[in-house]
């Protein structure tokens, strides 16, 4: 059940509405859960602050990208959130086998993706507590400090997307009902 409300550009709070104009004209559409946050201008705007860094302004590549969100978004078990990014995905170019094996829970094609899938869930799991082994972990596989505090961006947005999904219940926005996902558990 719903419990929070979906808002539009009629009935959202005054300081939503820019950055509602923002998400239709990224979007060509008001995307569900920005309805949702519409009812916040501080958690809206906070949020698209967020998904703009961590988009734009990463050293990750798209698959990497792609790695953070969907392991955060399945780990969450987020049913808005994994079909948005596998849409997101797909748009960005990611290889199909990357999407599947996340959404699966299945070996990712490399080890460098694998490692950072790994070091992602660890620092959900564990709260940011990782070991110092699974620290050195993610640096032997090539990443770096910059890195850690860049999944720490994208945990920080996803958390804000998958929580705020979690409670509003938003439905998944039609165009990305293709990719509507069931958690492996639930199988």
């Amino acid at each position: 059940m719903s419990t929070l409300d979906r808002l539009d550009e009629t009935n959202a709070p005054e300081k939503s509405i820019p950055l509602i104009e923002k998400s239709k004209a990224a979007f060509g559409r008001l995307p569900g859960l920005h309805s949702v946050l519409a009812g916040s201008p501080a958690a809206f705007e906070g949020y698209q602050v967020l998904h703009r860094l961590f988009a734009e302004e990463t050293a990750f590549d798209a698959d990497e990208k792609t790695v953070v969100w969907q392991a955060i978004n399945v780990e969450h078990a987020c049913h808005y959130c994994v079909p948005a990014h596998t849409g997101i995905a797909k748009m960005m170019k990611v290889d199909d086998a990357i999407s599947d094996a996340l959404r699966d829970e299945t070996a990712l094609p490399t080890a460098k993706l694998e490692a950072l899938r790994t070091f992602t869930l660890a620092m959900v799991r564990e709260r940011g507590n990782v070991s110092d082994e699974t620290l050195q972990a993610f640096y032997d596989a090539g990443y770096e400090q910059r890195h850690v505090l860049e999944v720490i961006l994208g945990l920080a947005q996803k958390v804000m997307s998958n929580y705020t999904n979690h409670i509003a219940n938003t439905p998944v926005d039609p165009i990305m009902e293709k990719f509507t996902w069931t958690p492996v558990s639930e199988r």
